[in-house]
């Protein structure tokens, strides 16, 4: 049987030449490949990530004078103006008010009027002491009169004994009626001056009825209506006042700062400060250390600080807050007033344990400096050395920053 030629031609399977070297390709070198690619991928991200540059804010340090009277400043403090007399003047006796003189803001006299409590009880009281003492005065005058009649009978009787007109027991009768008499009017002026003294008494108890001003000040509280009940001693639970006004002496207003005892050694009497108003930022206010009171506070650890206005003013009211700055000494002042005051945002400057430190903008990096810094004020700190006037820093650090990592400052 004859195979068919085209048929068996038909069968047959090609192969393809395949290139020198034979085998194909490796799978190890097709994985090198996508390993050196993704290892590219990688330092390209990263590179991005490094170049990027932190947005932040940026604050350039400002120079001013420090200027002669000033000088730099040692501590900062806060406190509350405080006048050093004041009371709550109340009357000296428990009663019902019947009249009040006074209004919040009026300025008064010592021995100034107040109010006036009621005097219903006392005032009968009174008088009948008075008609006492008017009829102990009558009574003395009668003694006084009979007295002088007992004096002239016994003159008489003793010049008719000379004469033996007279008994020797009338003499003594008239002897005796003086010796009574004079007795009499001995009891008799002691019994005017009780009733002198019930009367004194009597108008010393009108007189605590009226409530008077201890000093010179200016009211800034009317505790009392008419028709209460006030008492020294708060008698009467919660229905009777204890006083009628608060008054204050003007002229008596200071500052109390409570200073860290750490700190207390920068304080010294008669020390410089300047002192800012809560109420008005803007207005510095000379004045002076007064003392130092000689106790610490255990719980707070802090020591209490009188200060003196060098000048009072009507603007200045008892418990304002206000922000207490004290300088240096004139002598240390004056070795550097060449010296230019550079001030900085207070946000800018991060704390580190005793370290304080800015990060410096240049040329787009930042840079970690320690500074030593002075008073602060208004946000703004005084930084004594570090840095100087011109530099730039970052006003509020950022989470991310570090040496030398670039920054971009935001446009304000």
């Amino acid at each position: 049987m004859s195979l068919d030629q085209n048929a068996l031609e038909s069968l047959r399977i090609e192969r393809q030449h395949e290139p020198a070297g034979g085998g194909g390709s490796s799978p190890i070198f097709k994985w090198l490949i996508i390993a050196v690619l993704a290892l590219g991928a990688i330092a390209a991200a990263y590179a991005m990530l490094r170049t990027k540059a932190l947005a932040v804010e940026a604050a350039t340090a400002v120079a001013g004078a420090t200027g002669k009277g000033t000088g730099a400043a040692v501590l900062n403090a806060s406190g509350y103006v405080v006048a050093r007399r004041h009371a709550t003047v109340s009357a000296k006796v428990t009663g019902k008010v019947a009249e009040v003189l006074i209004e919040e803001g009026m300025a008064v006299k010592q021995g100034q009027l107040l109010a006036r409590l009621d005097d219903t009880t006392l005032r009968p009281a009174y008088a009948l002491a008075e008609r006492q003492l008017e009829a102990a005065r009558k009574n003395l005058d009668e003694i006084q009169v009979r007295l002088a009649e007992a004096q002239r009978a016994l003159h008489r009787n003793q010049e008719l004994r000379k004469d033996k007109l007279v008994s020797e027991l009338q003499l003594d009768q008239a002897q005796s009626d003086v010796a009574a008499y004079a007795a009499r009017l001995e009891a008799q002026q002691s019994e005017v001056k009780v009733a002198q003294g019930t009367v004194r008494v009597r108008a010393q108890d009108l007189d605590d009825l009226e409530v008077r001003a201890p000093f010179d000040g200016v009211v800034i509280s009317k505790d009392a209506q008419p028709g209460e009940i006030v008492s020294p001693m708060s008698a009467g639970g919660g229905f009777t006042r204890t006083g009628i006004a608060t008054l204050v002496d003007m002229d008596s207003r200071e500052i109390e700062v409570d200073v860290n005892e750490a700190f207390i050694n920068r304080v010294r009497d008669g020390q410089r400060t300047e002192a800012v108003l809560d109420a008005y930022p803007d207005w510095i206010i000379a004045s002076h250390v007064i003392n130092i009171v000689p106790t610490a506070d255990r719980q707070k650890a802090t020591v209490r600080v009188r200060i003196a206005f060098d000048k009072l003013d009507p603007r200045i009211l008892p418990d304002m807050g206000v922000k207490v700055t004290f300088l240096e000494d004139r002598e240390n002042a004056a070795n550097t007033a060449a010296r230019p005051a550079v001030r900085i945002p207070t946000a800018a400057i991060v704390k580190d344990g005793d370290t304080s430190y800015v990060w410096r903008i240049q040329d787009g990096k930042v840079e970690r400096v320690a500074v030593r810094t002075g008073g602060d004020r208004d946000g703004q700190t005084e930084v004594l050395s570090g840095i100087n006037a011109g530099d730039q820093v970052v006003a509020a650090p950022v989470e991310g920053l570090k040496e030398g990592a670039s920054v971009k400052v935001k446009s304000s």
